[in-house]
């Protein structure tokens, strides 16, 4: 509020004796207080900086190359991959968005704005969550139109009835889902939060638990997937226990539960990019394969052919 009441008088009227210099000098001033603004309010610099920079790497990472993928996915002809390439561009500029416009979650007259922000780019990165582990239920990669279709419409309806519980939560009993600036403890925000990431740490445990029993098969013979659902079971796990605190009144919890916050935001596009698509883009389709008899190789699915 001091920002916005030291912008006003920056720009108020200035005398008409006052010399050109003068006003190049305010306006420079302004430029500086709206800078320092977007960067230092809210979470602070460094919060600010650590989701901004991993994400607009990521962003000119996709653009640099784009070409080639576009000449993959045209010869490539797999349904899944296109159309999951295409939902991750799409998520990545919402998360670009989300990362640049923080100053909103503490500007008065913005919180509806930011709601509504976060509200799509959670859901959408929740989405791209939820699709990833039915493709990883089916065993491997698939072309099919068919499977397409049927994981985008469980992964659709579980994602809407996620964004028409939030919306109502937010908008209708004004629960701050999405503000972590105050350092107050809503426990109707931390208990739904929480059941929120037990649901996700449930999934992904349940997924851990598949690779070392008898359904092992049933899932891809590639170590990148368990790698992937490991962090991902880790990152939940410690959400949890971060809104576990929050919701008893720990305000150490806030500090924990934004850490998981950043490492979501900055780096959960990437990490899907290089377990899911990655290897699809590789030039030599022979050098695909021999990565997965490798990765196969040492996940041990060969060794009862040596005994």
């Amino acid at each position: 509020m001091r920002l916005l009441e030291e912008i006003a008088e920056t720009i108020s009227p200035v005398p008409s004796n006052s010399s050109s210099s003068s006003s190049v000098g305010n306006l420079g001033d302004i430029n500086r207080k709206l800078l320092s603004g977007w960067l230092f309010n809210c979470h602070g610099l460094w919060y600010n900086l650590a989701v901004i920079i991993p994400t607009v790497i990521f962003v000119f990472y996709l653009g640099y190359q784009a070409k080639k993928s576009f000449t993959k996915l045209s010869h490539g002809r797999s349904y899944i991959m296109i159309s999951y390439y295409g939902l991750l561009w799409l998520v990545s500029f919402l998360n670009l968005a989300w990362c640049f416009l923080q100053a909103w979650e503490c500007t008065p007259g913005k919180e509806s704005g930011w709601n509504f922000l976060s509200l799509f780019t959670s859901s959408g990165m929740l989405f791209l969550e939820i699709s990833l582990v039915a493709f990883l239920l089916q065993g491997s990669y698939t072309s099919s139109l068919e499977a397409l279709t049927r994981t985008f419409v469980i992964s659709g309806i579980i994602v809407g009835g996620d964004i028409l519980l939030k919306a109502i939560y937010v908008y209708g009993f004004g629960v701050p889902l999405f503000i972590d600036t105050d350092q107050t403890t809503n426990r109707v925000k931390w208990g739904l939060l929480l059941i929120h990431k037990l649901l996700l740490t449930t999934v992904y445990g349940f997924i851990l638990y598949m690779h070392h029993s008898k359904w092992r098969e049933r899932l891809p013979a590639r170590p990148a997937f368990y790698n992937y659902i490991l962090v991902m079971c880790g990152l939940n796990a410690v959400a949890l226990f971060a809104c576990g605190l929050l919701g008893t009144g720990a305000l150490f919890g806030l500090w924990m539960y934004n850490l998981t916050n950043v490492c979501y935001h900055a780096f959960y596009l990437p990490l899907l990019y290089l377990t899911f698509l990655a290897d699809f883009f590789q030039e030599d389709d022979l050098h695909l394969e021999n990565v997965y008899y490798s990765e196969m190789k040492d996940a041990g699915f060969f060794d009862a052919d040596w005994e």
